[in-house]
């Protein structure tokens, strides 16, 4: 079975994700695989660099993400022509992953994605599980963690599903509104459901 984990920005993801992999579960991440395809020397860097121009390059030749976030974010145009190129080759990614993790031991496996029903990733999953937190705290936690600008936040904010509209797509919420402790005992409580929904 396939968890589809996913959640606003700054909503606790991987949070979520930590606690379920010291459970022995294993976890495919589409942010990690898409800072995996980007790599320097790949064919979808190259293609960036070409269309962007140097300046989304650092000097060590790796890829500048909050310089290509301020170029994306303001042109919904370059939005789509970068969703374009990298979408497919992630689903590629992603799919070797999960087929991969299939034989692992764990009892299921999650794809934690924070784009996972804004995109076609979640026809992968069998479940989807919404990490759910106010914009309020959404915004502080990610300041804190990133070196975006709240209006950079505020426009991946804008660019994510509309809370209510998450919500509405998950089978299981987990409440981050709290502490860690509270979150901690909603995630056990998921993992037993999820076993017996394996094992039942």
């Amino acid at each position: 079975m396939i968890v589809g984990l996913t959640g606003g920005i700054g909503s606790g993801k991987s949070a979520v994700s930590t606690q379920l992999q010291t459970l022995g579960i294993t976890v495919v991440n589409a942010d990690q695989v898409a800072r995996e395809v980007v790599v320097p020397g790949s064919f979808a860097l190259t293609q960036i660099a070409k269309h962007f121009g140097s300046d989304v390059l650092q000097d060590n030749g790796s890829l500048h993400r909050s310089a290509l976030r301020r170029l994306i974010f303001t042109d919904q145009a370059e939005k789509q022509w970068l969703e374009a190129l990298l979408h497919p080759i992630m689903d590629t990614a992603i799919d070797m992953q999960l087929a991969a993790a299939n034989n692992s031991n764990s009892v299921y496996v999650v794809l934690e994605s924070p784009l996972l029903l804004e995109t076609r990733q979640h026809e992968k999953t069998d479940f989807v599980v919404v990490v759910d937190t106010t914009q309020t705290l959404q915004r502080q936690r990610a300041s804190c963690r990133d070196d975006n600008s709240m209006a950079q936040i505020d426009a991946i904010i804008a660019s994510q599903m509309p809370r209510q509209k998450r919500l509405e797509k998950a089978q299981w919420v987990l409440d981050n509104q709290s502490d860690l402790p509270h979150l901690t005992k909603q995630v056990l409580q998921l993992h037993q459901h999820l076993i017996h929904m394996v094992e039942g």
